[in-house]
């Protein structure tokens, strides 16, 4: 079951649990620890079963239209199996009651990563299109891709 989650402590283990299972996504530690602390701020979305927590999913406002997908992780064992859309159901649920027009998620380029190429096509089955590509907003190696998709 999805569940909204506010306490900041809560948040913390939850994404730290999620994020440290997905290596070939988090794998750099400094970053990994800024979406964990980050996420203790933000709106927050798990996926609960049995009182073990399966992934989750942050909004952040990026402007008073735009709602951003922050970080989401879904246990690596358990990708395919439908969480991944029932978080982002809740997500954009939340984002349209609170009149946000659009929503956006960075990611890497495809072409660059497996993991990544995977994650990508999440993104498009849901619908996202993409946007624009930012070469060296993180560093050469991974270009940031901006995906979209309008709210109805």
């Amino acid at each position: 079951m999805v569940v909204y989650i506010e306490d900041k402590t809560q948040k913390e283990l939850i994404s730290r649990k999620i994020l440290e299972d997905l290596p070939d996504w988090f794998g750099l530690p400094d970053n990994t620890a800024e979406y964990i602390k980050c996420s203790q701020e933000l709106p927050f979305w798990a996926e609960i079963e049995n009182g073990i927590a399966k992934g989750f999913i942050t909004l952040r406002g990026t402007s008073s239209d735009t709602a951003e997908i922050y970080v989401m992780g879904v246990l690596k064992e358990i990708h395919n199996k439908g969480i991944g859309k029932k978080l982002f159901d809740a997500f954009y649920s939340f984002a349209k009651e609170h009149s946000y027009s659009f929503i956006q998620v960075k990611t890497v380029k495809e072409g660059h990563y497996d993991e990544y190429d995977r994650t990508i096509q999440f993104y498009k089955k849901l619908g996202f299109k993409e946007f624009e590509c930012f070469p060296t907003l993180w560093d050469e190696w991974n270009p940031c891709q901006i995906y979209i998709m309008a709210i109805k």
